[in-house]
């Protein structure tokens, strides 16, 4: 109950209005990780996104906004089979390549294949890894065999960040998710991750604030930082300013940068471009105005 209670008082205290809401969605754009993560993916879909990755705003909208620069994404985030679609279309930027691995959605798949799908993504150009945990581990109460897990995909990514995903949605209690934070931390992991996006429940406010609070706890005991993504239906602005909210209050403003703080999101953009749209003008953009989902 006392989580709940937190929740609505973050969200319910914190309201942020006009140019400051403006500004924050701006910052919520340069933490999204720009995601397709379909069966029906293609290279011209994955065409798509890295040009909404490069430019994520119109022009004019940029202009009226008195922007100096073009906003971009984080990351763009995709299978394996799509790194090399999302190199040739990222060409020329410093936009990085996050690719999901390690049987992503279930991690299911076998131990080694899944470290050799990792070696692979990283050999193909991806700078960022967002391998899945095996949630057995975690169900069976079994810690150090999820240690051992991470810690093993952590020195198959190399120089590349490591985002491990807790899909907790799937481990049953906040208890889990706290323990499950805390050993993929202590394993090498750069930052802890909610969802695959692919669970029933995906990412939810009470279960950032867990995650949230591990990461304060083990910043506070080893000095370590340690980032974390919310990612699995959040779609519009309010959701983005409510998690940025959380970041603030729990962890501090250094957490609202893309070095520690990520969304996963594929049809968040939009939204925040129709807000943004609106502080602009005092109307809301008609759809063929805003970037498609």
């Amino acid at each position: 109950m006392c989580l709940v209670l937190r929740i609505i008082t973050l969200t319910a205290r914190r309201s942020i209005k006009r140019q400051w809401q403006a500004a924050w969605l701006l910052r919520a754009l340069s933490c999204i990780d720009l995601t397709t993560l379909e069966g029906s993916d293609t290279p011209a879909r994955v065409l798509r996104l890295c040009a909404k990755a490069r430019q994520p705003l119109r022009a004019e909208l940029i202009a009226a906004l008195g922007l100096s620069q073009t906003p971009q994404v984080a990351a763009v985030c995709v299978y394996h089979s799509r790194i090399h679609d999302a190199r040739r279309a990222l060409r020329g930027s410093d936009i990085p390549i996050a690719a999901v691995s390690a049987g992503f959605p279930s991690g299911q798949t076998s131990f080694r294949s899944r470290l050799l799908e990792i070696e692979e993504s990283v050999e193909a150009g991806a700078s960022e890894i967002d391998i899945v945990i095996s949630r057995a581990h975690v169900l069976s109460g079994d810690w150090p065999a999820l240690y051992d897990e991470v810690a093993a995909f952590r020195e198959r990514c190399g120089d590349a960040h490591l985002k491990a995903i807790l899909a907790t949605g799937e481990l049953g209690t906040l208890t889990n998710v706290a323990r499950a934070s805390l050993v993929c931390m202590m394993a090498g992991a750069d930052f802890i991750k909610t969802s695959t996006g692919k669970e029933a429940v995906n990412a939810t406010l009470p279960v950032g604030l867990v995650m949230a609070r591990s990461i304060r706890s083990y910043h506070e005991r080893t000095g370590q930082v340690i980032g974390f993504k919310p990612a699995g239906g959040i779609r519009s602005a309010k959701q983005a300013l409510a998690w940025q909210v959380l970041m603030r209050e729990e962890l501090g403003a250094p957490w609202l940068a893309a070095s520690r703080f990520r969304i996963g999101a594929s049809g968040l953009l939009a939204d925040i471009g129709r807000q943004l749209h609106h502080h602009a003008t005092g109307r809301y953009a008609a759809a063929h105005h805003i970037p498609l989902s």
